[in-house]
């Protein structure tokens, strides 16, 4: 999910849609949030890792 973010926010910069650039903002918080909290051993969603 993080590298999708941030091939969606380097496609928006490039090609110049805001759009892209903002879904890719939003996927990459999305994907280092629940990197972050799997990491500290807190299962989500009955999965204890998001990888």
């Amino acid at each position: 999910m993080i590298l999708l973010g941030a091939v969606l926010l380097i496609a928006g910069l490039v090609f110049g849609v805001s759009l892209l650039s903002t879904i890719g903002i939003v996927v990459l918080v999305i994907g280092l949030v629940l990197a972050l909290v799997g990491s500290l051993g807190r299962p989500i969603g009955g999965r204890r890792h998001y990888y």
